[in-house]
């Protein structure tokens, strides 16, 4: 069988899933840092209902099931990206990459901002690859 990926942008009725998704996927860095207590943990749907306002999310889904998310909005000429999620067992697959390169679409601005902890290596890892891909096709 064929995998069926679609990245969509979510609507309202889709953040119970993607917060459910969130806390799992965050649960790595919780124990990367040793602390439980950090923000995509702990964070509320009403909060992620405000995020909603403000921000493009985007939701991946592969085969029916919601698998990845990411999160972006644009402020003095800077999109700001957070929150790229893919749940545990499709990490490491390109997905990551995917939502990263759809939610670009979303924004005309030439300046885009992630953050991540020092100790996320494969955060890093996808965020310096995304780097170096865009400055090879600039090249060409």
């Amino acid at each position: 069988m064929e995998n069926t990926v679609n990245i969509l942008k979510a609507s309202k009725n889709d953040l119970p899933k993607i917060l459910e998704l969130q806390k799992i996927a965050y649960l790595s860095e919780a124990e990367i840092h040793n602390d439980y207590s950090i923000q995509p943990l702990n964070q509320t749907i009403e909060e992620l209902e405000r995020e909603y306002e403000k921000n493009i999310i985007l939701k991946l889904i592969n085969n029916n099931i919601l698998i990845g998310s990411v999160r972006a909005f644009e402020e003095n000429n800077c999109v700001f990206i957070g929150k790229l999620i893919i749940h545990p067992e499709y990490q490491n697959k390109g997905y990551g990459t995917k939502l990263l390169l759809e939610i670009e679409t979303y924004f005309k601005c030439k300046i885009f901002k992630l953050f991540t902890s020092s100790k996320s290596n494969k955060n890093l890892y996808i965020y310096k690859k995304m780097v170096i891909k865009k400055l090879n096709k600039k090249k060409d």
